[in-house]
C-alpha cells in the first residue's frame, strides 16, 4: 500500500509515573515506523485512577507537545487511549440458549443474543460492564467449539470473560484527553495492548502470561489455547516500590527512585553486600549510606509480594502449571535486574523481559526498544486493526498527518527500499522481489495475530460515552 495512504495513529499511555505519546505509521512490510514520541512525568494519577483533572491535562498536553517537536511536520488530534487502574475488574460467567428455529443453520444473530444475554450478569454498583468476551462456546452436547456459525444445533452456550470497571473513573481519562483538545478514537485496556505488542504466534498458541508492571498497577492478560482466559489488575507496583524504600531507608521520594533505578535488584542475594550508597545530607546534616544489600531486600519485599497476587490469579483459573510460554515481563517495572529469575523462583514458570520490536521497524531507535513504551505500541496496533477491518476511516482531512513535501517523501520510499535490496546477490540467494514478498508474507502473519488478539472484543469502550453529556459529570 501506498504510503501516503496509511494513516498515522497516535497512541497515548496514560500512566501513573509517566504520560507517553508515540506517532506510528505501518509501512509496505507491516512494521510500524515511529514518526514522533514525547513523554513526561505523569501528575494527578493515582494507580491508574485520575485524582486531579487539572494537573492531568497538563501531562498530557506536554507529552503531545513533545512528541510534536521530535517532528515538526507531525499534527495530532486523534489518539487511541490506553486504561488501566485498580477498579478494573474481571469475572467468568456462563451463559445459554435455546433457539426458536433449530432448523437454520446458527449465525451471528444467536451469537449476539447470547452476548446481550451477558448484560443482565450482576455487577456492584456503580460498576460498568467494559467488555464481554466469548472463550468457547457449546452446541448441544459439542464441547469446545471455537467458532459455532455455520453449525446445526437446538442449545448454544459459551463462557464469557466479562471486564467491569468504574465508570466515573473511566469517563474522568476521557474528559482529561477532550479537555487537551484531542479526538479519543478508542480507550483500549492496558493489559491486552501490551499483549499485542510483545507477543506473537507461537505465545499465543503455548499459552503466557502477559505482566506489565507499570508504575500504579500491574496488568495481567493471560492466554491459554490462543483465547484470552483472564485479565486482571494488581494495585501494587512502581510506585509501591519508591515508596517502601523511602519509608525503609529514611529518603526523599525523588532519592528513593533514583535509588531503584540506578543500583536497585530484584535478588538481595545477588546484591553486593559491601557495597554502599552515599545521600546528601539535608540541610547541613551529615551524609547518610545506604546498603545496596538492605535496598535489594526492600524492592525483592514487594516484587516477591506483586508475584504472589499473579500466582494467585493464575490458580483461579487452574494455569499456573500448564502455561508452556511462561511468563512475558513488560512495562518499566520489568527493568529491574533479576527481575526474571525471581520470577521464575516465584512461579515456578519460565519468564523473560517482552520488548515492543515484534512490530517495530529496524530502523527506529534503540530507545523504544524498551519495555515501559509496550502498551503505547500495542495501541498503535489496535488502531491498524480498526483501520484494516473497516472501523476507522481515513480521509486524511481531521486526523492525524505529516507535512511532508513530495521529494521528502520519495526519499523516505528510497531509504525503505535501500534497507532490503542485497548488497550482493548470490546464485542461490533470493532475489529483492522475493526478499519484499517474504516479508510481506511475515506481515500478513503478524497482522492476523493481532486481530485474533482483538477480534474477541464485542464491545468497545467508547460506546459507554455516546449518550454521555460532560455536563452531567462536572
Amino acid at each position: 500500500m501506498n504510503r501516503k495512504e496509511q494513516p498515522i495513529i497516535v497512541g497515548l499511555d496514560i500512566g501513573t509515573t509517566k504520560v507517553v505519546a508515540i506517532a506510528g505509521r505501518k509501512n509496505e512490510f507491516g512494521k510500524v515506523e515511529i514518526l514522533g514520541m514525547g513523554r513526561a512525568d505523569s501528575a494527578g494519577v493515582s494507580h491508574g485512577v485520575v485524582m486531579n483533572i487539572e494537573q492531568c491535562i497538563r501531562s498530557i498536553e506536554q507529552a503531545i507537545e513533545r512528541c510534536i517537536l521530535s517532528n515538526p511536520n507531525l499534527e495530532v488530534k486523534e489518539v487511541y487511549v490506553g486504561i488501566a487502574g485498580q477498579h478494573i475488574k474481571s469475572l467468568q460467567t456462563r451463559g445459554d440458549r435455546v433457539r426458536t428455529n433449530v432448523e437454520s443453520e446458527i449465525g451471528k444473530e444467536d451469537i449476539e443474543l447470547l452476548v446481550r444475554d451477558q448484560h443482565r450478569t450482576y455487577i456492584p454498583a456503580g460498576d460498568q460492564i467494559i467488555d464481554i468476551i466469548p472463550q468457547d462456546f457449546t452446541v448441544d452436547s459439542t464441547a469446545y467449539v471455537v467458532d459455532p456459525i455455520g453449525m446445526s444445533g437446538v442449545k448454544i452456550g459459551a463462557n464469557f470473560h466479562i471486564i467491569t470497571g468504574d465508570r466515573n473513573a473511566i469517563r474522568n481519562i476521557k474528559r482529561c484527553v477532550d479537555r487537551s483538545k484531542l479526538i479519543t478514537r478508542d480507550l483500549v485496556l492496558q493489559p491486552l495492548a501490551s499483549a499485542a505488542a510483545v507477543m506473537n504466534d507461537e505465545d499465543l498458541e503455548a499459552g503466557v502470561a502477559i505482566v506489565d508492571i507499570g508504575g500504579g498497577t500491574t496488568d495481567m492478560a493471560v492466554f491459554y489455547d490462543g483465547i484470552l482466559k483472564h485479565t486482571a489488575v494488581i494495585p501494587y507496583a512502581g510506585v509501591n516500590i519508591t515508596n517502601d524504600i523511602r519509608n525503609g531507608l529514611g529518603v526523599l521520594r525523588a532519592q528513593a527512585e533514583q535509588m531503584k533505578v540506578q543500583f536497585g535488584t530484584a535478588l538481595a542475594e545477588e546484591a553486593n553486600a559491601n557495597a554502599y550508597i552515599t545521600i546528601p545530607g539535608l540541610r547541613g546534616l551529615p551524609p547518610k549510606e545506604i546498603s545496596v544489600k538492605n535496598l535489594a531486600h526492600i524492592i525483592q519485599a514487594r516484587m516477591q509480594e506483586i508475584l504472589d497476587y499473579v500466582v494467585y490469579h493464575l490458580k483461579q483459573i487452574d494455569l499456573d502449571k500448564r502455561l508452556y510460554g511462561g511468563i512475558i515481563l513488560t512495562g518499566g517495572g520489568a527493568q529491574l535486574k533479576h527481575i526474571t529469575q525471581l520470577t521464575e523462583f516465584v512461579t515456578g514458570l519460565g519468564a523473560r523481559i517482552g520488548y515492543p520490536n515484534e512490530h517495530l521497524a529496524g530502523g527506529d531507535k534503540e530507545s523504544l526498544m524498551n519495555p515501559m513504551y509496550s502498551t503505547c505500541i500495542g495501541l498503535i496496533l489496535r488502531g491498524y486493526h480498526d483501520y484494516e477491518n473497516g472501523k476507522l476511516r481515513f480521509t486524511g482531512e481531521g486526523g492525524n498527518y505529516m507535512h511532508l513535501p513530495a521529494e521528502d517523501m520519495q526519499a523516505l520510499v528510497a531509504d525503505i527500499q535501500e534497507t532490503v535490496q542485497p548488497e550482493a546477490i548470490e546464485e542461490d540467494a533470493p532475489t529483492a522481489e522475493e526478499q519484499m514478498e517474504t516479508n510481506r508474507q511475515k506481515a500478513r502473519k503478524r497482522n492476523e495475530n493481532v486481530k485474533r488478539l482483538f477480534d474477541g472484543l464485542k464491545g468497545k469502550f467508547m460506546k459507554m460515552f455516546e449518550d454521555v453529556d460532560d455536563q452531567e459529570i462536572e
